[in-house]
C-alpha cells in the first residue's frame, strides 16, 4: 500500500498556529466487544520522532486538541475511544497506530487495537505482510496479532501485547469510603491498581457503575500519592490513569469480571485489553495462572475477553515479566467525517467534569 500519498493528505497544522480555521477527519466507527473505537483514517497530523512513543509525545504537545474534539462532546462522549491510523514505522510492520480517548493519549490500548486491526482488514486499508498475521507499531511497543477470517468479515483478534509485569502487590490504601484495601499495580501497557475482593470490598457487582467511577478517580489519586509508580524500562510511562475493580462474573463460563475506569470519566464496556493483559501478569506472578491457560475475563456487560501467558520475559532491571496475548471481537458500525472550526462553540470538545467545581 502507498502511504505517501496517504501521510500528504494527514497533515495538519499545529494549534498554536493562527491561520488553522476547518479539519475534517475520516472515520470508521465501530465497537470491540460493546466498548466503542473510532478510527481516524484521514485527517491526522503528520508527527516528528523515531518511535511511535516520540510522536505520541509530539501529538500530546502539539496536537492535543484533535484528541479533544474527537473524543469529547459534542462530536464524542465521555466514554469514547479511539485511535489515529498511520503508516510502518518499522520495516517489518504493517501499520502504526495512535490511541485517543477522553483520559488522554495512550501507550497502548488493547481492545482499540482489536478494533483497529479488524477495521484495517475488513476495509482494506492493510493487505498483511504475512497472511493471518499484523505487526502494529504502537506507543508502548511492537505487537503481534493473528486473525480469523471467514469471508470479509474478521471472526476475532488475538494480539500478543507488550512485556507486562506486577510492579507492586499488597499496596495498602485507606479509602475514605471503603476503609484498608490491599491492591496490586500491574502493567499491561497502562499501569492498573487491581482491586480483588476482600474483607472491606465485596466486588463490583455489589455497587452502581456512577459508584465504581467516582471511587476510581479517588483511587487514581491515593495510589499516585502513596507509591511511585513508574515504567523501569520507560521513565516516560509513570503513574496510574486507571483502575481495575473486580467480582465475581455473571456467566458460569467465565472466569471473572472486571470494571475498569480510564482518568476522570470513562468507563470501560469491554473487558479491557491492556487491563485483561495487567490482571494475567498479576495472576501469573501470584501463582494463580499456569502458562498457556486461558483465562475467561468479563467485562461490566457481559462481554468477553480470553487472556494467556504466551511466553514469560524479563524487563532490563531484571524485572520478570511475560507476553499476555488478548483475544476478541470487534464489528464495524458506520462511517463518518467530523468537521472541526475554530468558528463552532466548544469547537475542541468539553466535558461536564469541566464544569464542576
Amino acid at each position: 500500500m502507498d502511504f505517501t500519498h496517504r501521510r500528504r493528505r494527514m497533515s495538519v497544522q499545529p494549534s498554536e498556529t493562527p491561520k488553522m480555521t476547518r479539519h475534517s477527519f475520516t472515520c470508521i466507527e465501530g465497537h470491540t466487544e460493546g466498548m466503542p473505537v473510532r478510527m481516524v483514517i484521514d485527517g491526522g497530523p503528520a508527527l516528528d520522532g523515531s518511535t511511535m512513543n516520540d510522536r505520541r509525545l509530539d501529538f500530546i504537545e502539539r496536537y492535543d486538541w484533535i484528541r479533544r474534539a474527537l473524543m469529547f462532546e459534542p462530536r464524542g462522549h465521555a466514554h469514547m475511544s479511539g485511535t489515529i491510523f498511520y503508516p510502518p514505522l518499522s520495516a517489518n510492520a504493517d501499520f502504526s497506530l495512535l490511541f485517543i480517548e477522553t483520559s488522554g493519549c495512550l501507550p497502548m490500548c488493547g481492545h482499540a487495537t482489536i478494533g483497529s486491526i479488524s477495521f484495517a482488514l475488513e476495509t482494506g486499508l492493510v493487505v498483511p505482510k504475512n497472511p493471518g498475521t499484523v505487526t502494529v507499531d504502537v506507543p508502548a511497543g511492537q505487537i503481534t496479532a493473528r486473525y480469523e477470517q471467514d469471508g470479509e468479515r474478521i471472526t476475532s483478534v488475538r494480539f500478543t501485547n507488550v512485556p507486562s509485569f506486577l510492579l507492586h502487590r499488597d499496596v495498602e490504601i485507606v479509602f475514605p469510603k471503603l476503609g484498608r484495601l490491599s491492591v496490586d499495580i500491574a502493567y499491561g501497557g497502562n499501569f492498573y491498581p487491581i482491586v480483588e475482593v476482600q474483607a472491606n470490598y465485596p466486588g463490583c457487582e455489589h455497587f452502581a457503575p456512577e459508584v465504581l467511577l467516582e471511587w476510581g478517580r479517588d483511587m487514581q489519586r491515593l495510589v499516585n500519592h502513596a507509591v511511585d509508580v513508574v515504567h523501569p524500562d520507560n521513565p516516560a510511562i509513570r503513574r496510574v490513569k486507571h483502575c481495575m475493580w473486580t467480582g465475581r462474573p455473571i456467566s458460569a463460563e467465565a472466569d471473572a469480571r472486571a470494571v475498569v475506569i480510564a482518568g476522570d470519566s470513562l468507563i470501560d464496556r469491554s473487558p479491557c485489553g491492556t487491563g485483561s493483559s495487567a490482571r494475567v501478569a498479576q495472576r501469573f506472578a501470584r501463582g494463580w495462572l499456569k502458562e498457556g491457560d486461558a483465562f475467561r475475563h468479563e467485562s461490566l456487560i457481559g462481554s468477553r475477553f480470553i487472556g494467556r501467558v504466551e511466553a514469560q520475559t524479563s524487563l532490563a532491571d531484571g524485572t520478570a515479566a511475560v507476553f499476555p496475548s488478548v483475544e476478541g471481537r470487534a464489528w464495524i458500525t458506520g462511517r463518518a467525517q467530523h468537521f472541526v472550526e475554530d468558528g463552532q462553540p466548544y469547537a475542541h470538545g468539553f466535558s461536564l467534569q469541566e464544569f464542576v467545581n
